[in-house]
């Protein structure tokens, strides 16, 4: 369900502005979508885990805020965003 080391350091180069730009939306919003697939193909498996699911709700409402932030800030990135990790809307 979460996501490895190495693949949060990846996703920190990819997307933040230098390699310990851990804490900027675009990168949280890349880390919160890993973690989301994650724990969608754990919930096709596992269909009555409730307590996940109710995590998986809170992580899409975190991203959603995240990129609402990200919007608001500068709307070129924002579509580049979604773009780049294959989100709808």
């Amino acid at each position: 369900m979460s996501i490895t080391k190495e693949k949060t350091a990846e996703l920190v180069t990819k997307f933040g502005a230098s390699d310990n730009d851990s804490g900027s939306a675009a990168v949280q919003v890349a880390i919160l979508t890993e973690r989301i697939a994650n724990l969608t193909e754990h919930l096709k498996i596992h269909k009555k885990d409730f307590g996940s699911r109710r995590g998986l709700l809170m992580m899409v409402g975190q991203r959603r805020h995240l990129l609402d932030y990200i919007k608001s800030r500068k709307e070129s990135d924002y579509k580049e965003l979604i773009a780049t990790l294959g989100l709808r809307r």
